[in-house]
């Protein structure tokens, strides 16, 4: 359990650890789920019980109303908050003399760490903020069902299996004042496959023609997923003309949607509305999308009022937020917890080990307790909503005397009485990499730091915002983080880019895999192209190359007036032209 107190860190016993995260606010966790109060109502020292199912949820319920009252009093007097990113929300930041609606969004999706910040789809993630904020539009777009429709696109057909030619729609222009044409699409194309990482080998692309709204590309190879590619974020379709204005978090792009982004950076983005948008009356005057790095400072600021709505709030305090006053959307997506083995580590060499540490991690256990029931267990990469997902492979389950006994055939044991296994005088001890933005990140590592250390692993937690450095120098031995699976509805994008792409941290190679994923690839038919999933997954799964946690609920909570916002399941369009304030 996790809460927010306005009292100093310490820690009381083995169980129950105060963390100290900013000034007067620090983060409570009871490792054991035993919940022992100390100063919380009762008296510090006293021997921690054991409490029924009941009994759990009545204290989670007086946490709750505890963290409301010491937020309360940590923000008493002030005028504004700060967003844990340096900036502050004026309480009154939504109110206009004008008449003019402006709404403010909260988000933890949105941050250096994350890689999404400035709005140039051709950097890294920043497509996934160009396409959640309203800016940019791509050709075509995924239904709620994930299936590919038409957007700043007519049609397409495919004239042969290296060649599809897509008909734009008439009429749109960007934010900029230029018409949207084939040749406009061109330029943006190619100067995304000159400097995007993934797009070049995603799409395969050999040329490109233009002739008025009609755009054809030429692939060296068959491409049955280009559409799918082409509605990934880094396919928004941004005026060349008007070009990349400022750097990284920084860079503001001139787009087709229904906002322009008046100012860009780092930690906030603000938008006007487009009066020229293509795609009907957009009905909220501004947009300010404001980061914030803190669980606390975001709920508080939406209890306040400060911000109207938000993305990224932490899974147990949904709870708050559960009455009238509040909308709640919420719907499951393909966004996984994943951990990664970094098979440049010696112990990680140890198949018995990998597995030992899959059958030590209690999945349902995290999805309960610490998600609150807004996660799925994972037994691989996609849910079971996908014909290719959880139902289709097989893994190893939660047994941590399997796990024990696997470690003793290894010659791991604890000999002497210290709660961990050693050998040759040495305990078995876990470098666990993770990063604190994707804000159930570091809870999912404590409780595997507890959970593993049942079966005698130490869990050493390195828990920072910027994890690059120690994946390139290999200084980890799992890196466990989260990733949009299926973004484009299709099973290839996790494959090319976290199995055999840049984002392969753990170094893992089976020649096989890698033939198998290179003839996805190139697969039109459907059925095969599902089938081809289900193999490369249970290869991954019987190398134990990887394991996965939890697919998790995407969730949008705003204030109960404003409307036109709901999560959808490829967990990246958020504003559009239906928000509305009533």
């Amino acid at each position: 359990m996790f809460l927010s107190l306005p009292f100093r860190g310490r820690r009381i016993n083995d169980n129950f650890v105060f963390k100290q995260n900013k000034p007067q606010v620090i983060a409570v966790y009871d490792k054991s789920f035993d919940l022992t109060f100390s100063k919380v109502g009762r008296v510090w020292g006293e021997t921690p019980r054991s409490y029924t199912g009941g009994e759990k949820m009545k204290l989670k319920k007086l946490a709750a109303v505890l963290l409301i009252t010491a937020m309360a009093v940590s923000f008493a007097g002030c005028g504004s908050q700060n967003n844990g990113s340096g900036s502050s929300v004026s309480a009154s930041a939504a109110e206009s003399t004008t008449g003019e609606k402006t709404f403010v969004y909260g988000t933890t999706g949105y941050g250096e760490s994350m890689g999404d910040t400035g709005l140039n789809p051709h950097s890294t993630y920043s497509g996934w903020s160009a396409i959640r904020y309203g800016v940019g539009e791509t050709l075509f777009k995924y239904s709620d069902s994930m299936e590919v429709e038409p957007w700043l696109a007519e049609g397409y057909e495919f004239v042969d299996n290296n060649t599809v030619k897509i008909t734009l729609k008439d009429g749109i222009k960007f934010s900029s004042g230029r018409d949207l044409d084939a040749e406009a699409v061109k330029e943006c194309f190619d100067d995304l496959l000159n400097t995007h990482d993934r797009a070049p080998s995603d799409l395969n692309i050999d040329s490109i023609e233009a002739d008025g709204l009609v755009l054809t590309i030429h692939t060296t190879v068959p491409c049955p997923a280009i559409i799918n590619y082409l509605s990934d974020p880094y396919g928004a379709i941004i005026d060349m003309d008007y070009g990349v204005q400022g750097e990284g978090g920084n860079a503001n792009v001139a787009g087709t949607g229904p906002y322009i982004a008046e100012s860009v950076s780092p930690t906030e983005i603000d938008l006007v509305k487009n009066d020229n948008y293509w795609g009907g009356e957009v009905k909220v005057d501004k947009v300010i999308v404001k980061s914030f790095e803190d669980a606390a400072a975001l709920t508080a600021a939406l209890q306040s009022g400060d911000i109207q709505g938000t993305y990224g709030l932490q899974y147990d305090n949904y709870s708050l937020f559960e009455n009238d006053d509040y909308n709640i959307s919420s719907v499951a997506t393909s966004r996984c917890f994943l951990g990664q083995f970094n098979f440049e580590s010696e112990n990680m060499k140890d198949q018995n080990i990998r597995k030992a540490i899959e059958m030590g991690i209690d999945k349902d256990g995290f999805c309960n307790v610490i998600m609150q029931g807004r996660g799925i267990p994972a037994k691989a990469a996609f849910p079971s909503s996908f014909a290719y997902g959880n139902d289709a492979v097989e893994t190893v389950s939660y047994d941590p005397e399997g796990a024990k006994e696997l470690l003793s055939s290894d010659g791991w044991t604890d000999t002497d009485g210290d709660g961990y296994v050693d050998k040759n005088g040495e305990n078995l001890t876990i470098r666990w990499l993770t990063y604190p933005t994707r804000l159930e990140q570091p809870k999912l590592a404590e409780y595997v730091q507890s959970t593993l250390k049942d079966i005698g692993i130490k869990v050493d937690i390195n828990d920072t915002t910027d994890c690059g450095p120690y994946i390139e120098s290999g200084d980890f031995d799992i890196y466990q983080w989260s990733l949009t699976t299926a973004p484009t509805g299709d099973p290839e994008y996790f494959f090319t880019s976290a199995v055999t792409g840049r984002k392969n941290n753990g170094k893992y190679e089976n020649a096989d895999v890698t033939e198998l994923v290179e003839k996805l690839h190139e697969t039109f038919d459907k059925e095969e192209r599902e089938k081809l999933a289900v193999e490369i997954q249970q290869k991954i799964l019987d190398d134990d190359a990887m394991f996965f946690i939890s697919h998790l609920n995407m969730g949008i909570v705003t204030k109960s007036n404003v409307k036109g916002m709901a999560a959808h399941p490829c967990d990246y369009y958020e504003i559009s032209a239906d928000l509305d304030i009533e």
